[in-house]
């Protein structure tokens, strides 16, 4: 058992049974200020409450003798603190840590050369139109040995740790033959064993049309892949997009998806209208990500449905192409969850901080917005939102404690000035 005390603000409330935020609910969030939070030994929270709450069993002092309260209350009123560790917040902000729905993190290497490409002028779908892009990554993932992968990809992880993520989702998607995808999930599976955060796997056969198949081959390739996957692999996702995957290959792959027990989770939208937001939907899948190009129709299709939009805006700032709609979306009753998209060739940072800001500053989200869109929202999108993603009684105790004196507003604002003091996973200290 532990007690954080002292703590400035405790945001990221959310009553037990909230599983997602939607249209006005993305505004609001449970905050208590001058507050304590209880980690049960199981690493869940256990409590939370006021420091000035009057309750002899919640009364909690910084030091087990000394110091009174601003309340007014004096050290003799005091009782006990419960047995266990305590943690001294001095003032600082405690906030649910951040969930990343959506990342590409298993490659190797880098794509530093095509960055000088896009200086010069070359646009993402010419990249891959010339055998770069998903290709490159491919072919050095297919050189690399897979303990060398496992390494790269666990110092992505462990970066992403230290930056407040407590909760990632990493596809497949670079192997593009069902060697190669095959040894990307068993890389995954090894970082979900040896981590502390939460790891969820998606095979994403579908990424590209390897090399040495014609389109047709391939879409079959990865339908036959599918139950060797599924034994790895929490979800399936496909590009559906142009110049990639079509409605009707995605629905195809889908199915088969559903077969081995797969849920979907949906690329759609980034380079044009693609109508995988449609076939998303219309097989059930837990996210549709991207979405930089939508219609009313996308937000149509998606009211009423168990699908979160899930917006990108590293890949945004980093291709220069246009930002989500994020707030239209919100108008129109529905959530969106935040990711990084963290991969070499669109969006090489895994810091939601960032995410959050970028949100802030081009889409024009507020922080109390960001703030659900890249927690509860976004734990929603990897299935795990009655485990993680807010301050709840119950769930993980994963946190960020910033240093005193932040608040909310700033984190988003300044966006690049440290602000965390400490990252708890699981109720334990992970940075």
């Amino acid at each position: 058992m532990k007690t954080i005390i002292n703590i400035g603000e405790l945001t990221g409330i959310v009553p037990e049974g909230i599983l997602r935020k939607e249209g006005a609910a993305m505004s609001d969030t449970g905050t208590l200020k001058g507050a304590w939070l209880r980690i049960a030994d199981d690493g869940t929270i256990a409590d939370f409450g006021l420091m000035s709450d009057q309750n002899p069993a919640c009364r909690l002092w910084p030091l087990r003798t000394g110091g009174a309260q601003d309340s007014g209350q004096t050290e003799t009123d005091a009782s006990p603190l419960p047995d266990g560790e305590q943690i001294d917040a001095g003032g600082g902000l405690v906030m649910p840590a951040f969930c990343d729905s959506h990342t590409h993190i298993v490659y190797a290497g880098s794509r530093e050369g095509e960055f000088i490409d896009k200086i010069n002028g070359l646009s993402y779908e010419q990249i891959a139109a010339r055998g770069g892009g998903i290709l490159n990554s491919a072919d050095l993932l297919h050189r690399t040995a897979e303990d060398e992968l496992y390494g790269q990809a666990l110092e992505r992880v462990q970066e992403m740790m230290s930056k407040g993520t407590a909760a990632i989702e990493i596809k497949s998607g670079y192997g593009l033959n069902p060697e190669d995808e095959l040894k990307m999930l068993r890389v995954i599976r090894r970082i979900k064993e040896n981590v502390p955060a939460t790891i969820r796997s998606t095979f994403l056969g579908a990424h590209a049309t390897g090399r040495g198949y014609t389109h047709e081959g391939y879409v079959q390739e990865v339908i036959d892949m599918m139950p060797r996957a599924a034994a790895l692999a929490d979800f399936v996702d496909v590009f559906c997009d142009e110049g990639f995957f079509t409605p009707d290959d995605t629905a195809r792959i889908l199915e088969a998806g559903a077969r081995s027990g797969l849920r979907p989770k949906i690329h759609a939208n980034e380079l044009a209208v693609s109508g995988g937001v449609q076939v998303g939907v219309k097989y059930g899948a837990l996210s549709v990500d991207h979405l930089e190009r939508t219609t009313d129709a996308e937000i149509d299709a998606l009211k009423g449905s168990g699908t979160m939009p899930t917006m990108l805006p590293g890949s945004s700032f980093f291709l220069g192409i246009p930002f989500a709609r994020a707030k239209e979306f919100i108008a129109a009753s529905l959530g969106i969850a935040l990711a990084s998209d963290y991969n070499p060739g669109s969006s090489p940072m895994g810091d939601m901080r960032f995410v959050m800001a970028l949100a802030c500053i081009k889409m024009k989200l507020t922080p109390v917005q960001a703030l659900n869109a890249t927690t509860l929202n976004s734990a929603y999108a990897m299935g795990i939102s009655k485990q993680t993603g807010s301050i709840t009684k119950g769930k993980r105790a994963d946190l960020i404690l910033t240093y005193p004196g932040w608040t909310l507003n700033r984190i988003p604002y300044t966006y690049q000035t440290p602000f965390i003091k400490s990252v708890f996973i699981n109720g334990e200290t992970a940075a």
